[in-house]
């Protein structure tokens, strides 16, 4: 896994507090800033330690181009959080504006990119451009392979994930938010019909209100609850490079690779396409809601049977709230990254761009990506128990879009206007007959 920034838990385990927040990932973390920043007390429980898992293993890509058009508005909202992020949290979190380009190296490829674009840009005012052949190469240079064309966005950037949310949490701590790592929730109890507390492996915690933010493990935490959430994983594999000068500081995709520089000279590299979906129990219990996603793009998911059906067999589905959880038993996803994926991403890589011929890998890692069936997230109060609301289902969007989805989270605990449309990401839409479809991206 990799190095992730420290954040110290504090030491003495309340009794009662206004908002509960499960789940330390960027999600969560953004929620309980944007609600400390509004007085409101909060609580983070994480059960692992903060950003121990995507959210500290992802590419660090902070993107509004080739994103399904119900998340534009809010990666907007985003993009304007992260420009201001450093001087927000008074520390480093690596936002750059870098731009991000996407090269084609097809006729075909172009085509899929220049639909996008048609059918986006103009409508959400983005600043993207569709290039031409000639200036895709002028953009990204020093690629022996003619790229076709690509589309650019000068406004878009990256930020270093180990470090951004450690950096977020600690300044949500100096505005009273209280931190406590290694603390697994077994669940929500009721009074009057609405949230009264949580139950912790450390103890009772009264609360008004609770934000999951559990990414991979929400659909367990709330199936316990009586709560269904089609909610299902794929495994993303990523590597880091030592330093190394090759005069590359866009973020970009093309061939069979994704990179982005970082902070320390070396770059973040991922294959720009490939991941695996391992069969698990509830691969079959969801085949229905998630065969449309299947239908439309196989091509980039590997389907896997192997250790982790056993693995998922075995964590409990229920318990009771005075037992061990499975997130006791579990503290951190950890998969092993997939070898054969990252090495082709190497060999295109430096296929395409010889500076990168003497990269020497750093670290490789890989980390759990939770999905929805339409590939959008849930964003949403859970109207089955009153005070319980749902901030997970983000599809590997989750570090770009965090600062808005908290941001939007907390207006919607706090009873404020919200900064974007909260109806896309409502929960409801996978059982009122919305039958909502994931889209295709560039």
């Amino acid at each position: 896994m990799p190095v992730i920034d420290l954040v110290t838990s504090d030491t003495e385990f309340p009794k009662t507090t206004t908002v509960v927040v499960i789940g330390g990932g960027v999600v969560g973390v953004a929620t309980a800033l944007e609600l400390a920043e509004r007085g409101i007390p909060v609580v983070l429980l994480e059960k692992g330690v903060v950003a121990g898992e995507q959210s500290s293993r992802n590419w660090g890509w902070c993107r509004q181009m080739g994103r399904d058009s119900r998340e534009i508005p809010l990666i907007l909202e985003s993009l304007k959080l992260w420009r201001g992020m450093n001087e927000r949290v008074d520390a480093e979190t690596g936002f750059r504006q870098t731009g991000i380009i996407y090269l084609a190296e097809t006729d075909a490829e172009l085509a899929i990119k220049e639909k996008w674009y048609l059918e986006n840009v103009k409508a959400y005012g983005l600043e993207t451009r569709l290039v031409s052949a000639t200036e895709a190469n002028v953009l990204q240079p020093g690629s022996i392979k003619p790229w076709k064309g690509g589309l650019y966005t000068a406004a878009d950037g990256r930020a270093e994930p180990f470090v951004a949310v450690p950096a977020m949490a600690r300044a949500a701590q100096k505005l009273g938010v209280k931190i406590f790592q290694g603390c697994a929730v077994r669940g929500v109890e009721t009074a009057a019909g609405r949230v009264a507390s949580v139950v912790t492996e450390k103890g009772r915690l009264s609360c008004q209100q609770v934000v999951l933010a559990g990414g991979a493990w929400s659909r367990r935490f709330l199936y316990n609850l009586g709560i269904e959430f089609p909610q299902l994983t794929v495994v993303s594999s990523v590597m880091r490079t030592a330093p190394i000068d090759t005069g590359l500081d866009k973020a970009c995709s093309g061939g069979k690779f994704a990179f982005c520089k970082r902070l320390d000279g070396g770059y973040t590299v991922t294959h720009r396409h490939q991941s695996v979906a391992d069969i698990i129990p509830d691969s079959f219990r969801l085949f229905f809601q998630y065969l449309p996603a299947l239908k439309m793009d196989w091509s980039g998911l590997r389907l896997r049977l192997g250790k982790r059906f056993l693995e998922e067999a075995r964590l409990k589905r229920t318990w009771k709230l005075d037992e061990r959880s499975p997130f006791e038993e579990v503290r951190i996803l950890d998969p092993e990254p997939i070898y054969s994926i990252l090495d082709e991403a190497t060999a295109s890589l430096k296929a395409y761009y010889p500076a990168f011929k003497n990269m020497q890998i750093s670290e490789r890692w890989a980390g759990m990506i939770d999905t929805t069936p339409d590939v959008v997230p849930v964003i949403s109060p859970l109207t089955k128990i009153p005070g319980l609301h749902l901030a997970s289902g983000f599809s590997g969007h989750g570090f770009g879009l965090g600062p808005g989805a908290g941001k939007l989270m907390a207006q919607i605990i706090a009873g404020e206007a919200s900064c974007v449309d909260p109806k896309p990401f409502r929960y409801e839409r996978y059982f009122d007959g919305s039958n909502p479809r994931p889209v295709t991206g560039p």
